[in-house]
């Protein structure tokens, strides 16, 4: 008799222990799911140079304004996405479109820059125009305005040739200036997580109009990039000072953007 109470005593334990073990397991891998997800669903950004940039969404590899030829782009994934905002030569780069692996990839960008491609090329173009939203590989997309306001910069960048750029990605909304002043449009746009916002005279815009606008469109964070002008560089310093007076909550982040300069 004493020995079946022991067998039964033991048989309860263990599956009193099985059945404390389980949720345990359940619990760990719920958890884990739940971080995967969440880095899923956040944007990493690689800066490449002055407007290039890298983008890791999830499984889509995104380029930003590939310019500089392929070796540039050493280390990193072939693009599923590039997006382009204008037809200067710091923004597009027939050359190096060409000798990057664009075979799988698709091409958005302004008309002014589709129509200085050939025909024969075989680049996969989507153009797309301001204010124009579409999705690509489960990644949406909006073409924004850029353009210059001031008398003396109107002709570097005339309303509706090139676009600016909202990514969403997951919970996250990303915006790419290009080349712009601190335009309405810019300065209407709602719910930015990243925004990415140049500065750079003569062709964009001062750090002063820069951070007025951020402040209008309150982004969480705030990238300053394109901001090397001729001859002079902006003062990023002075950038993120005026936005973290006229608001703290905005986080302001420096990537290098120029790995080659010291500044």
């Amino acid at each position: 008799m004493k020995k079946k109470i022991i067998v039964l005593v033991l048989t309860v334990g263990l599956g009193f222990a099985c059945k404390q073990n389980k949720p345990q397991k359940e619990e760990a891998a719920q958890v884990e799911t739940q971080k995967e997800m969440e880095t899923m669903a956040k944007a990493k950004i690689i800066p490449i140079e002055h407007a290039t940039a890298v983008l890791e969404l999830g499984d889509i590899t995104l380029y930003i304004d590939p310019v500089g030829g392929k070796s540039i782009f050493d280390g990193q994934k072939s693009p599923d996405l590039i997006l382009i905002t204008d037809i200067h030569g710091d923004h597009f780069n027939l050359e190096t479109l060409q000798e990057l692996d664009t075979n799988d990839a698709i091409i958005i960008l302004p008309q002014a820059v589709a129509d200085q491609i050939p025909e024969d090329s075989g680049l996969s173009l989507e153009v797309m125009a301001n204010g124009e939203e579409k999705e690509f590989a489960g990644i949406d997309i909006e073409a924004i305005p850029m353009y210059n306001l001031r008398e003396e910069a109107l002709d570097f960048h005339t309303k509706g040739r090139g676009n600016g750029y909202v990514i969403a990605f997951g919970e996250e909304r990303i915006y790419f200036s290009g080349d712009t002043e601190d335009i309405p449009e810019m300065r209407a746009l709602k719910n930015i997580d990243k925004a990415f916002v140049c500065m750079n005279l003569p062709y964009t815009m001062t750090v002063e109009s820069a951070a007025d606008a951020v402040l209008e469109f309150k982004p969480k964070e705030v990238y300053p990039y394109h901001f090397r002008g001729r001859p002079d560089v902006s003062d990023v310093a002075k950038f993120k000072q005026i936005v973290n007076q006229g608001n703290p909550d905005i986080k302001v982040v420096q990537l290098d953007w120029y790995p080659n300069d010291d500044f």
